[in-house]
């Protein structure tokens, strides 16, 4: 938020609301971030502040509330974002009945998002090796994208004084197939010490003996870095010159069975596009690259916006997850890559806790 005052003159002084995504808002994320992050970067005292909790889309959501006030009418200009510090709170460390309430549990038969995992993989026939192999092109892609600088204009380093943090430290340049294969999978323990298998079983019958695929080469940490926007144009609003780069043309969010989770995005993603009357295929993402088990932001080249057949692996950006924060973080990374691929519309989707999805669709202008 400092840097845009900086960079857009008048900012400060102009905007109706600040909106942040926070999945666990409690001590040093609690007490309305945003309002708190707009007085401490020396916005007007006149500027409110929303908070949003959807767990993994809070991110999404904020941005998606924000463009609601906009298209109404109520808001002509929202600063929206995410924060999340994993590094201080865990996931669910705010407690919650899904922890606390055993009727609850009973009653949704849930399990760890990890084991939500196995057992995608072990009803679609996924192989550690292609879960492997699709984790170790991800990591390329970022490093790719690191080394060719097409996000430096949207990355501001973390300063205090002097310099924390400049860059993402979860990109790796050496990570292959092979060397994730080396890595043990990461919820068998879980499953299986825990009772989470017997609980799949239960309520999966036709699942016979769990397949563990994931492994730590795969997962979350704190984003360290903020993102903000690049290539605005002037235009007169107020006292600050701007001009759009993207219009979201449809929001949706979805829910699907708390056990298995992960599968929400695509029907919140097929809601979203059918308001426009488009269509989207419904089978899931690594089958053929067109659902996601975590969040993804993918681009469509057709004209009419039909989704292709099979996605390639090549238009879908995936970082890391840094939970309330993602949603937002992938708004700004699809927004920085359809004028660079040339491309002309794109979606946002990702899953949240207790087996939610949102999604957001978006045209470059």
């Amino acid at each position: 938020m400092e840097e845009l005052r900086h960079r857009y003159s008048g900012i400060d002084r102009s905007v109706d609301e600040v909106v942040l995504g926070c999945c666990e808002q409690l001590n040093d994320q609690g007490g309305n971030l945003a309002r708190s992050a707009a007085l401490q970067a020396r916005y007007s005292t006149s500027t409110p502040g929303l908070m949003v909790s959807r767990f993994c889309g809070s991110g999404l959501d904020a941005v998606n509330v924000a463009v609601a006030k906009v298209m109404s009418g109520q808001a002509d200009l929202v600063i929206a974002g995410g924060v999340e510090m994993l590094s201080l709170f865990s996931i669910f460390g705010s407690g919650g009945p899904m922890l606390s309430d055993v009727q609850f549990k009973d009653q949704t038969v849930g399990v760890p998002q990890g084991i939500s995992a196995d057992l995608i993989a072990t009803l679609q026939g996924y192989s550690r090796n292609d879960v492997d192999n699709f984790a170790a092109q991800s990591q390329q892609r970022a490093y790719r994208a690191w080394e060719q600088g097409w996000f430096s204009h949207s990355i501001v380093p973390v300063n205090t004084g002097s310099t924390l943090l400049e860059r993402d430290e979860l990109v790796r340049n050496n990570v292959t197939t092979e060397s994730l294969s080396e890595l043990k999978p990461s919820f068998a323990k879980a499953g299986e010490a825990e009772g989470h298998a017997e609980i799949i079983r239960y309520r999966y019958p036709r699942v016979g003996r769990l397949k563990y695929v994931p492994s730590r080469g795969k997962f979350i940490g704190d984003r360290r870095w903020r993102r903000i926007g690049r290539y605005w144009q002037p235009r007169s609003l107020g006292t600050v010159r701007l001009a759009p780069r993207a219009r979201i043309l449809s929001t949706a969010s979805a829910a699907d069975d708390p056990c298995i989770m992960l599968t929400a995005p695509a029907e919140a993603t097929s809601k979203a596009l059918r308001r426009l009357d488009y269509g989207f295929p419904t089978s899931t993402f690594m089958r053929s690259m067109r659902r996601s088990p975590r969040s993804f932001c993918t681009l469509w080249r057709r004209r009419r916006f039909r989704m292709k057949r099979s996605i390639q692996s090549a238009e879908l950006s995936r970082w890391g997850h840094p939970v309330g924060a993602t949603g937002a973080m992938l708004i700004g990374t699809l927004i920085d890559e359809m004028p660079r691929r040339e491309v002309r519309r794109g979606a946002v989707t990702m899953c949240t806790g207790l087996g939610m999805g949102v999604a957001a669709i978006l045209e470059t202008v």
